[in-house]
């Protein structure tokens, strides 16, 4: 599923996996999408857009109230679940 595709109010367990030397690790987190955007890293040698490198969140509140951020990034894999 794409970025594109997700929309606030769905409920997703979203599934990254982060190279690592020791071995690959895996972490899941569920939860109600808030929003997608993309959003300044403040990063000064970027040189992207303003001299900034853009990057895309996507925002979950998880069942406990938490909010968290993640980066979407292209290993990302994105269920949607039901919205809320």
């Amino acid at each position: 599923m794409s970025k594109q595709e997700i929309k606030p109010g769905q409920r997703v367990c979203v599934r990254q996996e982060i190279d690592r030397r020791e071995g690959n690790w895996e972490h899941a987190a569920t939860g109600v999408v808030v929003s997608v955007e993309a959003e300044s890293t403040g990063s000064w040698l970027a040189h992207g857009q303003d001299g900034k490198l853009w990057l895309s969140r996507l925002r979950l509140r998880k069942e406990d109230g938490e909010l968290t951020t993640i980066v979407v990034d292209r290993n990302m894999r994105i269920e949607v679940l039901a919205d809320a």
